[in-house]
């Protein structure tokens, strides 16, 4: 390849999401998405910046994600060396929009540096990686950041906003000193609404029906738990987007932004200048607000402010790091909130975990279990698996959530004003009708959506 036709070529690939599979003097053979609409406009630009032939083929867009030019010598060797730190910043991070990773994991190793994407909750090697020296690579993403590029013995965290592929995109950066110098993990934030709606989580009708009445409510406390990657940020976005009304006052307290909502005030604490949840908080309840969102009840003092809140007369949602509905009041219980404040002030609690979704394309029944106790499961269950496809390669595309939803009547309040155990809780919240995350997610497996294995790794083997 001509060093004069590498530039243009790397770029126009970037805009049109394709994949250079040979290049010669002669010929250019490229792979694209199959549903792209732009195959002729861009053979025609390809052609023009390289004065060659040029062949397409159009895949399914899982194998352009997983496609590694490692596997192909010719590929590699026309691959341009990164012409500078902000080359290859951009080169990563547009890898990981295209592949719909959620975090960047740069890691520095004993000789050379390793990339890992999230994609779908699985961390995976990008073999990809621009030449470029490790240090100038993260002295770039803090740069971005606004950080300290000189102190390194210190964590710092940031955030940036950049254009690639002619769309702003939005990231959180962490850094951490190691063995081989600083590691770095950028977080992926969603930096258009348009797709935070209620109808897009994916919960059953009767599940949603119970969160459009917890959001109807006038005044209350809803929260939201799992642990950190369950999607947690999305059903809290989604419910504050079906309360963002003009005659609604809504104000957000979090770490940080992370989907900007046109018609909310949205804060974000700063923890160096002595702006935290408390202190935000505190100002909120003095600026006339209707609904207020809490990014992370994280203390006891956030927890007693929240509950206080939805005891005069707002609508409080917010998130917490617990494993089901029922460990939440235990958890609430712990940080000193009274059970007769908190039976009051909870309207509703969810837990919930995002699992893999098997692939459509070569998913097939696999054998049919009958081992559950029938308050789990009653019969046998159908089971599902998925060997792996040109659409997948894993057996696996894309994610679901799995919800586990607490309403809070009558009877669970009393029962959390007189302190009762988790276990009586759980007790109660069963009889009243509820379905644990496990007993949720065998459901999904009957219908072929995930694999018992996935529901397994990710909620946990349950059989009571």
């Amino acid at each position: 390849m001509k060093t004069s036709t590498r530039r243009p070529l790397d770029m126009l690939c970037q805009q049109y999401r394709a994949v250079v599979l040979h290049h010669d003097e002669q010929m250019l053979r490229v792979a694209i998405a199959q549903d792209a609409s732009s195959i002729a406009e861009m053979t025609e630009a390809l052609r023009f910046a390289t004065q060659c032939r040029v062949e397409v083929e159009q895949w399914p867009p899982a194998r352009l994600e997983q496609y590694a030019p490692c596997a192909n010598p010719d590929a590699v060797r026309e691959q341009p060396p990164a012409e500078s730190a902000i080359d290859a910043v951009e080169a990563i991070l547009t890898q990981a929009i295209q592949r719909r990773a959620s975090d960047v994991h740069i890691e520095p190793q004993q000789h050379g540096l390793r990339v890992r994407l999230r994609i779908d909750g699985v961390l995976q090697i990008l073999t990809q990686l621009p030449d470029v020296a490790p240090a100038g690579l993260i002295a770039r993403l803090k740069i971005l950041a606004s950080l300290d590029i000189a102190e390194r013995r210190l964590p710092q965290d940031g955030q940036f906003s950049i254009t690639l592929t002619e769309k702003s995109a939005s990231f959180r950066l962490s850094t951490l000193p190691t063995r081989y110098g600083e590691k770095c993990v950028v977080r992926l934030l969603q930096s258009e609404a348009h797709s935070v709606a209620l109808e897009k989580l994916g919960m059953p009708a009767p599940l949603l029906r119970l969160y459009r009445e917890a959001l109807a409510k006038p005044q209350g406390l809803i929260l939201v738990t799992g642990p950190t990657g369950s999607g947690k940020t999305f059903t809290l976005y989604s419910g504050l987007s079906a309360l963002n009304q003009p005659e609604k006052n809504v104000c957000s307290v979090e770490d940080p932004v992370e989907i900007p909502l046109a018609g909310i005030n949205q804060t974000q604490i700063h923890t160096r200048a002595g702006l935290d949840f408390n202190l935000v908080l505190r100002s909120l309840l003095r600026q006339d607000p209707d609904i207020i969102m809490v990014g992370e009840i994280r203390d006891a003092e956030t927890a007693e402010i929240a509950v206080k809140a939805a005891q005069t007369g707002h609508l409080v949602l917010s998130t917490l790091h617990t494993n089901s509905t029922s460990e939440t009041l235990t958890r609430l219980g712990q940080m000193g909130i009274p059970g007769y404040l908190l039976g009051s002030a909870l309207k509703l609690i969810i837990a919930q975990r995002l699992v893999r979704r098997l692939c459509a394309h070569c998913r097939q029944p696999a054998e049919a279990l009958a081992h559950f106790p029938p308050a789990v499961w009653p019969g046998t269950l159908q089971t599902w698996r998925a060997p792996g496809c040109d659409h997948c390669f894993s057996g696996y595309y894309g994610r679901l959530a799995l919800f586990e939803l607490l309403p809070i009547n009558g009877k669970m309040q009393n029962a959390i004003a007189a302190e009762a155990s988790a276990d009586q809780l759980l007790v109660l919240a069963q009889q009243q009708g509820m379905r644990n995350l496990f007993s949720e997610g065998l459901l999904a497996v009957s219908r072929g959506e995930t694999s018992l294995d996935e529901v397994n790794r990710i909620v946990g083997i349950e059989h009571g």
